[in-house]
């Protein structure tokens, strides 16, 4: 019996140490600056290889109304 309640112990605090309750592995588990670095790894790669996409402005101007819109502006905020 000692064993289940241990168990439930166990999952309960793991739950309480990450927000969805699994374990943190792999690319997760590791510190913020390196995961930092692998990403600029990955960005740099796919501008050299050309599959990067790059905003121009106008691309960039439409993100940034969709974006005011999703979030419902400035509500809330001080003006």
């Amino acid at each position: 019996m000692a064993s289940s309640k241990q168990g439930s112990k166990d999952s309960k605090d793991s739950k309480d140490s990450n927000k969805g309750g699994k374990s943190e592995r792999g690319f997760a588990a590791m510190d913020p600056e390196r995961q930092r670095e692998i990403a600029s790894e990955g960005g740099k790669a796919a501008h050299q290889s050309g599959n990067a996409h790059e905003f121009n402005s106008e691309e960039a101007r439409e993100a940034g109304r969709k974006g005011g819109q999703s979030s419902g502006g400035n509500q809330g905020g001080k003006r």
